[in-house]
């Protein structure tokens, strides 16, 4: 969707505030690691988009398509990628449009761009772009209405006119002037660079409506981390210091906490003026950190910690083949960017019912599914590359987990046990104790608020259901008896299958079965979560590679605990159990008798 579109949608809901983040390309496989589980935890706040930098020179290119593809279709935040036109031939920007855009995203921040790293000016480089009008120009005569395209406002002009602190005024008014050329060409959004003073930014915008730009004019706020950095780029860009900046800022410019605290208290009143001018959109220079954009964000009141709202159980995709997507198999709930790579190939993705998916086929298990970012690799070796010596200690690991005393799983690409696994989550222990080593489970849900902080999804006004699901590995034997006990529970329904594929359930192979919806206003029944035997067999070979790829693979080649998981891994069964009556059932009653 383009960024426009939000911003004009939330515009026709009364004092709707839209925010966004701004993130750079790291150095480091390490850095960008890191980057990825900072926004995912920043995204969960629902920014209206983030965007990332193309890179001086365009020194990041290859790595700045690679992050906005990740952006898009794995974290699901509408994305918006710099394109620069610096060392770039036509050829190469051509290339990077047809990328993104064959990667679901519209939008694009299109820029000069600074000189190349050793040189003071731009050069056009042959066969390249001038200016950012001109880049502006060939992505609508190419791609027509395809792309949303934002270009950069400079509330004090750009750098390269501003001599001795100030632009003269000609020089701001033919900056202006050459704006407005960029919005004429095909440009719907603009967004500003870094500025200190509100009464200047304020200021640019009344003289850009004077001369007839209409458009979103979004500030950009960059929020003070440190003084130093604060200094470094306050320089390079020419940006004004308010005089009250600079005082408050010297006596404590060698204490970054009391910088950074600062720098939270002045981009809080900054926005708060510019809000209280109408101004209903920010934009969050974070400089790939989260703690003060966000801290400034909770003092206006936009977001709250410890409440993170969903549009649906799970992060609604961005890509633009599959915006309309709102209904997924449980199995993946906790691995869901394993689960958008192997369908990123299907022509359409089911809305409204599973079944409008006509059964499409699953992409193949690859590397790709089993690669862990280092950080949650190294998290998953120290808590479970323990010792094993007997199916007990393997049972331990998950009894942990389930308590919350281990933070990772080889099953889970999310940190921890969920939110709605939590009310439940004793209950797990104690099965998991009997040996039904459980990775996936949800509560039952009987018309709960669908603001609910724990279950709730969509947004306020509507009501949501669950019913109770657990899915676990067991012993053919515990397999054999719990099968026996289910005949005298009519509303529990199962399918389990070991690695080999043999086969026992109580439903039909096409008996798709919904185990999650929500009812709203004015809004047909959502049901985002089925539990569906064809998908089930699909994730069964991912669940059991599991074993040996994401958790044997901790330990050397001929290390006895490796030996005890494949043992494991060929002897279980994988279950899916769901208790249909959502309203009187007691889904864990079953274990009881173990």
């Amino acid at each position: 969707m383009k960024v426009i579109e939000k911003i004009r949608d939330a515009s026709t809901e009364e004092g709707k505030v839209v925010f966004s983040f701004e993130f750079f390309p790291p150095k480091t496989e390490d850095g960008v690691d890191n980057l990825f589980d900072r926004m995912d935890r920043m995204v969960a706040h629902a920014p209206a988009f983030c965007d990332i930098t193309w890179g001086a020179g365009g020194s990041t290119a290859d790595l700045t398509l690679e992050i906005a593809n990740k952006m898009q279709n794995t974290i699901c935040v509408e994305t918006m990628m710099h394109l620069t036109c610096t060392n770039m031939p036509v050829e190469k920007i051509d290339h990077a449009l047809d990328t993104i855009k064959s990667n679901g995203i519209q939008n694009v921040l299109a820029l000069r761009g600074d000189p190349p790293h050793g040189q003071d000016k731009f050069v056009q480089i042959q066969g390249g772009f001038a200016c950012a009008l001109d880049l502006v120009k060939h992505i609508r005569a190419k791609y027509g209405d395809y792309f949303g395209i934002t270009v950069a406002g400079y509330p004090e002009a750009h750098p390269d006119v501003i001599l001795n602190e100030v632009a003269s005024l000609e020089a701001y008014q033919s900056d202006l002037a050459y704006l407005k050329q960029k919005v004429d060409a095909g440009a719907d959004l603009i967004v500003t660079q870094l500025f200190y003073d509100t009464d200047i930014y304020l200021k640019f915008v009344n003289d850009c409506r004077q001369i007839g730009i209409k458009c979103p004019i979004v500030p950009g706020i960059m929020p003070i981390n440190n003084y130093k950095g604060f200094v470094r780029m306050t320089g390079f860009c020419k940006t004004k210091i308010p005089s009250e900046v600079s005082a408050a800022l010297e006596p404590i410019k060698d204490n970054e906490e009391a910088v950074k605290a600062y720098g939270i208290h002045l981009g809080t009143e900054m926005c708060k003026k510019i809000l209280s001018h109408g101004i209903k959109t920010l934009h969050l220079y974070t400089l790939n950190m989260e703690k003060s954009a966000l801290a400034i964000l909770m003092n206006l009141g936009l977001i709250e910690e410890s409440k993170i709202s969903r549009s649906l159980p799970w992060r609604r995709p961005t890509n633009v083949f599959r915006v309309k997507e709102d209904v997924r198999p449980i199995f993946w709930a906790n691995r869901p960017k394993s689960y958008i790579s192997r369908t990123i190939g299907w022509e359409q993705y089911p809305h409204g019912r599973w079944s409008d998916s006509c059964n499409p086929s699953y992409g193949a298990l690859t590397d790709y599914q089993f690669m862990r970012p280092r950080a949650r690799g190294k998290k998953l070796h120290e808590e479970w590359a323990v010792p094993l010596k007997s199916i007990e200690d393997v049972q331990e690991r998950f009894i942990k987990f389930c308590l919350g005393k281990l933070k990772s799983s080889p099953w889970s690409e999310l940190d921890g046990l969920q939110p709605e696994s939590k009310i439940i989550n004793e209950l797990l222990g104690n099965i998991n104790s009997k040996g039904f080593l459980t990775i996936n489970s949800q509560p039952a849900v009987n018309g709960e608020k669908s603001d609910s902080p724990t279950v709730g999804w969509g947004g306020k006004g509507g009501y949501v259901y669950q019913k109770a699901y657990l899915e676990f590995f067991c012993t053919r034997e515990k397999l054999n008896s719990l099968v026996e006990k289910c005949k005298g529970y009519p509303s529990l329904t199962y399918m389990a299958v070991n690695r080999e594929g043999t086969w026992m359930s109580n439903v039909g192979p096409g008996d798709v079965n919904a185990v999650t919806w929500g009812v709203f206003p004015a809004k047909e029944i959502i049901q985002p979560t089925v539990v569906d035997p064809s998908s089930f067999m699909v994730w069964k070979d991912e669940a059991f590679e599991i074993w040996s790829r994401g958790w044997a693979s901790l330990y050397p080649e001929d290390d006895p605990s490796r030996k005890l998981l494949e043992q494991a891994q060929n002897s279980h069964f994988l279950v899916s159990l769901v208790d249909n009556d959502y309203i009187n059932g007691d889904l864990f009653s079953i274990f009881m008798e173990f």
